[in-house]
């Protein structure tokens, strides 16, 4: 049983409270992370709106800090925080689509899965990531990158409401019609001006899909990524495809001796016509000898949830991203090299295309302020043995470290890691000033700081209050003490729900 400190809390929730010996409390307390292992306080299995906002006063009368959970996929673990209150939104997954409207209401802890079970019903969809288990609000708080970016924009493109708890308690509604300043932050800004509780989309018609999946050697990768540079420009938007290097899946359409060894891959799907895939993805099978490959016709969700086998909680993870103006000659020469190290078979190393209708957004339309790159690389790692962790964060920080010799200087939100809070005001951009004053509206003590965290900024002039108390820092990986330089090749991760 739980102690009496949350007992007021249990009062005024119809959520589930749970401490540290109530059944239930272990699985509640870890996410997909296994790398991540904190031990809040009490987990609130959130019920309704009302429970957070509750929650939230609650937790600003105790001093204790609040993390967001929706779907757990956050790489620094933001979903979970030592000796404070975790809201986890796990069981509010709903999704109603309203056909005619071509709209979408989604509560918070509804996965890419959920979402798009519910809108392939009506033959509909927006942009959600590669992979199912995703949560829908961490991805599009933080901008939401997927097959669809380049014909219907970013997951937070598509974004036409949001209903939010302020660190205050209060609840309001961001749209274009109300609370315009705070709809616009939380396109792009991330977890940090309040816990956002569900969302509405809008919806576009996306149905059966022309899917291809192409396998080539890993040591072909520079020339096999020319061609995709340049096939990828030059196809219609109605493509959305990546370019990764993996060690080879254990797929039937890619010979045995291959699996487990480093391969180039192109992965996507043609939303036009079906029946004109093929001559789409011929280009790609010219470029090089696939080593194997798999095309066909299939319902768009399947397609979003082909990798969730490879994305199962409990490995051990750690990522980094940037933004590239173009996949130049040397971002794939590095790629090639590093390819040998890629850790298992769970790592993702992809090159996301966000043109097209990505930058037909102006830079200042939304808080994501990239919209003048071609593609974001992610070095997602992930692997299964805690005794590997030194190694394999060794091998993402000199890959990183290669690469971003080539690239701007912020990366894509949702791909950092905690160590990486020193590049947020560079990933924002332009729009980190204006981010910063909204900080200061809706949160100036800056409660909500478990997240790729926006410093309030200061008060001037006769508005001018004292100093807040200084918010503890994110929380940084605590099972692993590897600095910046560390290792052969090495250099130097909401309160919304994270994803």
């Amino acid at each position: 049983m739980g102690s009496d400190r949350f007992d007021v809390l249990r009062e005024q929730v119809r959520g589930q409270v749970l401490e540290e010996g109530d059944a239930g409390y272990e699985e509640a307390r870890h996410v997909y992370n296994g790398m991540i292992d904190r031990r809040p306080a009490a987990v609130l299995q959130v019920s309704q709106a009302a429970d957070v906002m509750a929650a939230v006063r609650f937790a600003r009368g105790l001093g204790i800090d609040v993390a967001v959970r929706g779907g757990g996929h956050s790489a620094p673990g933001f979903g979970t925080v030592d000796d404070g209150l975790v809201l986890d939104f796990s069981a509010r997954r709903g999704v109603r689509v309203d056909p005619a409207a071509r709209t979408a209401r989604v509560e918070a802890g509804a996965t890419w899965a959920d979402y798009n079970h519910a809108t392939h019903a009506f033959g509909l969809a927006s942009t959600g990531g590669i992979v199912g288990t995703t949560g829908v609000s961490g991805l599009t708080l933080g901008g939401g990158i997927g097959y669809l970016a380049r014909k219907y924009g970013l997951s937070c493109d598509n974004l036409i409401g949001a209903d939010v708890v302020l660190a205050d308690g209060s609840f309001l509604t961001a749209s274009e019609a109300e609370n315009v300043d705070l709809f616009w932050a939380l396109r792009g800004g991330s977890g940090n001006f309040g816990v956002v509780t569900s969302l509405e989309f809008r919806l576009h018609p996306v149905d059966m899909v022309h899917v291809g999946i192409i396998f080539f050697d890993a040591s072909t990768g520079a020339s096999v990524g020319a061609a995709y540079r340049e096939w990828i420009a030059a196809e219609p938007e109605e493509m959305g495809a990546f370019l990764g290097f993996h060690q080879g899946p254990p797929v039937p359409f890619l010979p045995e001796e291959w699996h487990g060894r480093p391969v180039t891959v192109i992965v996507g799907m043609w939303t036009g016509d079906p029946d004109a895939g093929p001559a789409h993805w011929q280009p790609m099978l010219d470029a090089g000898e696939p080593l194997g490959s798999f095309f066909a016709p299939m319902p768009y969700p399947a397609l979003n949830m082909m990798f969730d086998g490879l994305n199962v909680p409990g490995l051990q993870g750690y990522w980094k991203a940037d933004f590239l103006r173009t996949l130049s000659d040397d971002a794939l020469r590095v790629a090639v090299e590093k390819s040998p190290g890629i850790p298992s078979i769970h790592t993702a190393n992809h090159f996301y295309p966000i043109d097209g209708a990505v930058q037909r957004v102006a830079p200042e339309a939304t808080a994501f302020a990239y919209r003048n790159v071609n593609f974001a690389p992610v070095i997602a790692a992930q692997w299964p043995e805690a005794s590997e962790n030194e190694a394999n964060i060794a091998w993402v920080r000199g890959y990183w470290t290669a690469l971003h010799e080539f690239s701007e200087p912020g990366g894509y939100l949702n791909f950092q890691d905690s160590d990486d809070q020193s590049r947020i005001e560079e990933t924002l951009g332009s729009n980190y000033a204006r981010l910063a004053e909204l900080k200061a509206k809706y949160d100036p003590d800056n409660f909500f700081h478990i997240n790729q965290n926006i410093t309030p900024a200061p008060a001037t002039g006769a508005q001018a209050t004292p100093p807040a108390k200084k918010a503890s820092a994110p929380p940084q990986r605590e099972s692993v003490d590897l600095q910046p330089g560390a290792g052969s090749d090495a250099a130097p991760p909401e309160a919304a729900p994270a994803s």
